[in-house]
């Protein structure tokens, strides 16, 4: 097998975000637990909505990297909460925690499987396919929640 080191690790750096754009990190840092729920004008989501979106389509793709018998959430409804904002911090915080972990889980299999190879339960995705699709669909989300946080008048710019 092809030693796939440097690609690893310029995967980690576009999953962990940061290089080329705002990290989810850094998109939330000094974020008041107020704001979480607001949806500015003519914009359908508040930031707890994009970050709970993040943790169930994130989690959806690790847990599809890992087993044929999982079942994905209905689209669109299964992947959107209903609410506006958290019931209290400790569980934006618990969601935020999850997408971290679930992203060090996912960076695992990286390290462990074969990055080229088709997954058996799938119709032609890769481990590479899923990394590049995490980290672009949190990138596009991630700027959602900058520009949110810009009409709210609470991002540092």
């Amino acid at each position: 097998m092809q030693n796939n080191d440097h690609l690893i690790n310029e995967l980690e750096k576009l999953l962990r975000g940061g290089t080329a754009h705002v990290s989810l990190h850094d998109a939330l840092k000094d974020l008041p637990i107020d704001l979480l729920g607001k949806k500015p004008e003519h914009l359908p989501y508040s930031i707890w909505q994009l970050v709970e979106h993040i943790r169930i389509a994130q989690w959806d793709m690790l847990e599809f990297c890992k087993s044929a018998e999982h079942q994905s959430p209905e689209w669109p409804e299964g992947y959107w909460p209903e609410e506006s904002a958290p019931e209290d911090s400790e569980t934006f915080e618990a969601s935020v925690k999850r997408i971290w972990s679930d992203l060090e889980e996912f960076i695992a299999l990286l390290h462990a499987g074969n990055l080229y190879a088709p997954l058996a339960h799938g119709t032609g995705q890769t481990l590479l396919r899923e990394a590049l699709q995490i980290a672009d669909h949190t990138a596009y989300h991630v700027a959602e929640i900058v520009v949110i946080r810009r009409l709210l008048g609470a991002w540092k710019s």
